[in-house]
């Protein structure tokens, strides 16, 4: 499958559990296409490791951390009196805002391998 938004990260701790992070910044009319990328990876984790979700350490083959966040911009023109020595700050109109979606799936050394092949990851 092939993925445009998610760039995956990938850590491992000491007991062997894979970590796959990825981070999408997008604005408003994206926001959509990043859901349906998530989608697919969440749905293949659910269907090939079908009753298989929990935290590893509780016997779990995987497992995931979604989180999302808005944040709005605003332009400043800034100008700067000499005389004074001071500044003077003038805020200009809100920005469309930026979405920021987190996916974090952990897992064991199978789903981690199955996972990595099913979206063409380097190791």
């Amino acid at each position: 499958m092939m993925l445009n938004y998610l760039d995956f990260d990938y850590s491992e701790d000491a007991e062997g559990v894979g970590t796959f992070e990825a981070v999408a910044s997008v604005w408003p009319e994206q926001v959509s296409a990043v859901q349906r990328e998530i989608a697919q990876a969440l749905d293949w984790a659910y269907q090939t490791f079908d009753g298989q979700r929990g935290p590893v350490e509780e016997g779990g083959d995987w497992d995931y951390d979604l989180h999302g966040q808005q944040e709005f911009t605003a332009p400043e023109s800034i100008g700067y009196n000499e005389a004074t020595r001071r500044f003077t700050v003038q805020l200009g109109p809100p920005g469309k805002p930026r979405h920021t979606l987190t996916l974090t799936l952990s897992g064991t050394e199978a789903f981690c391998a199955a996972f990595r092949a099913q979206f063409d990851l380097a190791d």
